[in-house]
């Protein structure tokens, strides 16, 4: 803006070689406030969160090797932990502490990793502090609203619901990220979400309140996911393992309130002097939470490189490859409409990689 001004006081200079006091005061004084001006715009504060998003996602310019090598390890970690821990609860009824065993095992990781020199921590300000503080509540909170809605709907329908956490994830990055994807990426959505509603079809049972958590927990989710990617690819720039050192002490000591108030504590105890509580349990759940360790590295990883929206699409085609581990290990038997929907859902998966995975820096047409 100050150039154009230059050359237009230049050429005026030409023309009247003696220019008046006045008009040379004014000049100065247009070029100082379109200056000031410019200053004004390149200082103008963001939030360090949900702010000025980058022009162009990460996750475009990340190879695609590396995504699927990221997606490939987070995917047999999630179905892992998820078979595990379904025998594990069948004997360990106590979800809450559970969360707490896995939070600590991760923290208790973290630092390890720490002291050998992988993890440096950033000076962070006080509303840094704070907006981790809300991810690790947020965090918790949802695994509790997962667990209460759970015994208020059938299994059925409480997976159906989940299944929308991409399109809710895409309703976040459109209200409050202006981020908008291609038209066919949202259609990948109709496939993958039909097919999961197909395989998990059966009793569906849900009371209005268990509707509401349901849907709750959903929204929370995609929140969470979200978030988790800002706050590595935004402003803040922090490193997997540095927000998970900094969130999961937080969470294991919210996890063990919630393990208080919900009387986990005192009937673990009653356990123990009972002498039903061994060692080998023990080592049981240790493995189990060392997997989780694993798997919040891994998913905080893979959601950085390969994006938020992603990583709820891969969550989908979990529940299927659930199933299908369901038929080969546990002889669980699923009729026609079941397997329809596993290949349906598989074909969604393999469209979307298609469109998405594959998209370079680029954009592509949006709505």
């Amino acid at each position: 803006m100050s150039s154009t001004v230059y050359l237009d006081a230049e050429k005026e200079a030409a023309l009247s070689p003696s220019p008046s006091p006045s008009s040379s005061s004014e000049f100065e004084l247009r070029t100082s406030l379109a200056s000031e001006n410019e200053d004004l715009e390149a200082f103008k504060p963001s939030d360090a969160l949900w702010k000025d998003p980058p022009p162009s996602p990460l996750e475009y310019s990340v190879p695609l090797r590396t995504k699927f090598l990221a997606l490939g390890l987070y995917f047999i970690l999630n179905l892992s932990l998820t078979i595990h821990s379904k025998v594990l609860l069948g004997r360990f009824a106590f979800p809450y502490l559970l969360t707490t065993i896995h939070t600590g095992v991760t923290a208790l990781g973290c630092y390890v990793l720490m002291l050998r020199g992988h993890i440096t921590l950033t000076r962070q300000s006080t509303k840094d502090n704070l907006i981790l503080v809300a991810f690790s509540t947020l965090f918790t909170i949802n695994i509790a609203i997962s667990n209460v809605s759970l015994s208020l709907v059938s299994v059925a329908f409480h997976q159906i619901v989940r299944s929308t956490v991409p399109i809710f994830t895409c309703i976040i990055y459109r209200l409050y990220l202006h981020r908008s994807y291609s038209v066919q990426t949202y259609l990948t959505f109709i496939p993958i979400t039909l097919g999961v509603f197909l395989v998990t079809y059966g009793d569906y049972y849900f009371t209005l309140l268990g509707f509401s958590l349901t849907v709750l927990g959903t929204v929370l989710a995609a929140v969470k996911t979200v978030t988790s990617n800002r706050l590595m690819t935004g402003n803040l720039a922090l490193p997997a393992l540095e927000i998970l050192l900094r969130m999961t002490p937080l969470a294991a000591l919210q996890s063990l309130l919630y393990a208080h108030l919900t009387g986990e504590i005192p009937k673990f105890y009653e356990l123990v002097v009972a002498g039903q509580f061994s060692r080998t349990q023990a080592f049981v759940i240790f493995c189990n939470a060392f997997i989780a360790f694993l798997l919040n590295v891994s998913s905080f990883h893979t959601n950085k490189v390969a994006g938020a929206l992603t990583i709820s699409v891969c969550a989908n085609v979990k529940q299927v490859a659930t199933v299908l581990l369901g038929i080969l290990v546990f002889d669980v038997r699923v009729g026609m409409l079941n397997g329809a929907g596993m290949v349906i859902t598989l074909i969604g998966a393999a469209w979307y990689s298609k469109v998405e995975l594959n998209k370079k820096r680029a954009p592509a047409p949006q709505i």
